[in-house]
């Protein structure tokens, strides 16, 4: 048998932790650490989750895209993601201790998934958890699928709220899917892409605003750093830059050097602090691809399911919803060091 430490909590003292699988009873969390007296808005929560699964597209694309299966995963559409609070509010306030909560799998279908019990995805992380656990849970990619980060959107909206009663809003919108930036076009482009089992990439852009100058950690906890852990810690995400990013490779010092991005030093500035992440192609394809097989073998197949042509239009809410929970930790950070 094996014994290994996981990391499934993430922040110093606002701390989150996740728990569930794609296809399990539900999927839920943990939020440790919010002070006492915040009301919860729960339509605030509902609207993120139903931004999370393709209920509310980004801005240009029609509702009624929605029903098309436009982009989205057709199980993310129907779960109605309804959120159970077990522990830390009463009559919708926040307690001061830990707030526990469950979101049930209501339309899982672990049958799909039995002819890919001895088959590791193309892309997915299959082999990497088979390697570290000695076991998986096939369904679905279990604790790998981004079913879970539904319960990341709660927690996170759940910060977000606290963050905008210190004056600190955060947004985040899709700037480019597939290489297209124009709604019309990248819709055009979507239909085409699902036409033909395919998928496509895209980039998010996140603002945060209203930041207050200090905060962040010198070196290992820097502000950047602790954003693009939490963001890069989301399904897909393969990159993340920020300020002038790399674009500003090729321009000079004297150009960049009024330009801070919103931090210095790894220490907020008190301007807006503004980054960009990549998010991949779904590996979830219905054309044929080479997979390992459990035994060593190859063989060829064929994804099929409910599965997003590209994650990225469904991906700002999660953005919004990590960036809330690291900057709300490094906020609280700084006045648990302050003597004010």
């Amino acid at each position: 048998m094996r014994y290994y430490q996981t990391m499934n909590t993430i922040g110093r003292i606002l701390r989150f932790t996740s728990f569930g699988e794609s296809h399990g009873v539900a999927v839920g969390g943990v939020l440790d650490g919010l002070p006492a007296g915040l009301r919860v808005d729960k339509e605030r929560i509902r609207h993120a989750l139903a931004r999370r699964a393709g209920r509310l597209l980004p801005a240009g694309f029609p509702a009624e895209e929605y029903e098309n299966g436009l982009a989205m995963s057709q199980r993310a559409c129907k779960e109605p993601d309804e959120v159970e609070f077990l522990s830390g509010l009463w009559d919708g306030v926040s307690l001061g201790t830990p707030i526990a909560f469950i979101i049930r799998n209501r339309d899982s279908r672990p049958e799909d998934y039995a002819a890919l019990q001895d088959v590791f995805r193309p892309g997915h992380a299959d082999l990497t958890y088979q390697a570290k656990y000695g076991v998986r849970d096939p369904r679905g990619g279990g604790r790998a699928s981004a079913r879970e980060t539904a319960a990341r959107v709660v927690a996170g909206t759940i910060a977000a709220q606290w963050l905008e009663m210190q004056g600190v809003k955060i947004s985040a919108r899709v700037l480019e899917a597939g290489g297209e930036t124009e709604p019309e076009r990248i819709r055009t482009l979507i239909r085409e892409v699902q036409t033909a089992g395919d998928s496509i990439g895209g980039i998010v852009g996140c603002t945060v605003s209203g930041l207050p100058a200090g905060t962040g950690e010198p070196l290992f906890d820097k502000l950047q750093a602790r954003i693009a852990c939490a963001v890069m810690s989301i399904n897909a995400c393969k990159g993340f830059d920020y300020g002038s990013g790399f674009e500003g490779r090729s321009r000079r010092g004297s150009e960049l050097n009024p330009q801070s991005g919103g931090a210095l030093g790894g220490i907020s500035d008190g301007n807006n602090f503004t980054f960009r992440c990549v998010f991949k192609p779904t590996p979830s394809i219905s054309l044929p691809q080479e997979a390992l097989c459990t035994d060593g073998s190859r063989t060829s197949i064929r994804i099929h399911g409910r599965h997003d042509v590209c994650v990225a239009l469904r991906a700002p809410a999660v953005v919004e919803a990590m960036t809330a929970l690291a900057v709300a930790d490094l906020m609280m950070l700084q006045r648990a060091g302050s003597p004010n």
